[in-house]
């Protein structure tokens, strides 16, 4: 009598930000999509993004021990540095159960430093590896388990020297759900948007940013004086209150900790100032949405200038550096406001690189190491 047939058992880490989390979950997502009977489990930190986002959205997930290197010189960070090989240790140990535990026919690595533990401990159980890279300078963690994977996928061209073109696809940013061929009417009335109205987005990533929060605020009546904006203000939670509390009120203001419905917000906006974030950029590219992105300064090896950069190139954003945002960011955005063809060319780019089929790509390419792992498996117990 033949064995059941065995649901693929796929294993996924990435996280630290939302950069890391989101495009695993969309491949998640995916996945079952196209093998709704695949059983998907998450490994990460409780004390980062992932613990709270990954049940959202409907998954499970365990927790593993990291801790990446702080850069920054202080007599704390030395210490804390110190300790580093201990929880290294202490959080391979645990991938190395989990991996076993759950059984895991193929580990997926979106980066973050969770998923150095959890791809080596799924290499070392010689279990099929494939990561996923979203910025175009790769991070240190995927530059080191590249040589572990069986499958690398990219966003970005631009990687392609640093990745085995052998192993490599350049299949583009999984991002989340339902982006795309949302109802305007609906996203108008989820944010109180009439329809003279026209929406500047701001976005400082999940957590906000300082830069961009402080000139908003600084220069908040300048923008509104601009007849009929809107301003859309994602704040991030560290800074929501504060500002809540001390900003006038105004009937075009909507200020907001976090949103929820980023494809509303992607359909009404009108122009979106925010970071360059590997995911906010393939997100604007699905949403042919106009852009004026401003690096972060304070990420690993600068990664959102690389990302914003090759927007740029592509014609597809405009770029000011966070250093000159106080001086130029309102006249650069007041002569893009006011250019309705230039903004029309940048969503017209944006759309034409975008890669909105990326997370189907990737969530074929886990079900088949899923399959010839199955079909190993098999052959082994034919043998014994």
């Amino acid at each position: 009598m033949s064995e059941p047939i065995r649901s693929p058992r796929i294993l996924l880490t990435g996280g630290g930000t939302g950069g890391h989390v989101f495009p695993a979950i969309a491949i998640a997502d995916a996945v079952r999509r196209q093998c709704p009977e695949a059983v998907l489990a998450f490994a990460g930190s409780r004390d980062r993004i992932e613990w709270t986002a990954v049940p959202k959205a409907g998954y499970a997930i365990h927790a593993i021990s990291v801790q990446g290197l702080l850069r920054q010189f202080s007599a704390g960070n030395v210490l804390r540095n110190l300790k580093i090989p201990f929880i290294v240790s202490k959080g391979l140990l645990q991938s190395w159960k989990l991996v076993d535990a759950f059984d895991a026919d193929v580990a997926v690595g979106t980066g973050g430093f969770v998923s150095a533990p959890v791809i080596w401990a799924a290499h070392l159980r010689k279990r099929p590896v494939l990561i996923q890279e979203q910025n175009a300078h790769v991070g240190l963690t995927n530059r080191m388990l590249a040589r572990f994977a069986d499958r690398i996928h990219t966003a970005y061209t631009e990687t392609l020297s640093v990745f085995p073109a052998d192993r490599t696809t350049v299949s583009g940013n999984p991002t989340r759900e339902g982006l795309i061929d949302i109802s305007l009417n609906e996203a108008r009335d989820y944010f109180s948007i009439e329809p003279d109205q026209r929406v500047l987005l701001v976005l400082g990533g999940s957590g906000g940013s300082r830069a961009i929060n402080d000139t908003f605020e600084r220069q908040l009546l300048d923008f509104l004086a601009e007849k009929n904006v809107v301003l859309l203000w994602q704040t991030g939670p560290g800074y929501y209150d504060r500002l809540e509390r001390e900003l006038d009120k105004h009937p075009r203001l909507r200020l907001l900790k976090f949103i929820d419905r980023m494809d509303y917000a992607y359909a009404v906006a009108s122009l979106a100032i925010c970071r360059s974030g590997a995911s906010t950029c393939s997100e604007l590219m699905i949403t042919g949405t106009p852009s004026i992105l401003i690096p972060s300064p304070n990420v690993a090896e600068n990664h959102q200038t690389r990302n914003a950069e090759s927007l740029m190139r592509k014609g597809a954003a405009r770029m000011l550096p966070e250093s000159r945002i106080r001086a130029e960011l309102f006249d650069t955005w007041l002569d893009l406001w006011r250019d309705s063809a230039a903004r029309k060319e940048l969503a017209e780019k944006a759309l034409e690189n975008a890669t909105p089929h990326a997370a189907d790509t990737i969530a074929a390419d886990v079900l088949d190491l899923a399959r010839k792992m199955s079909n190993a498996r098999a052959g082994r117990r034919l043998d014994s």
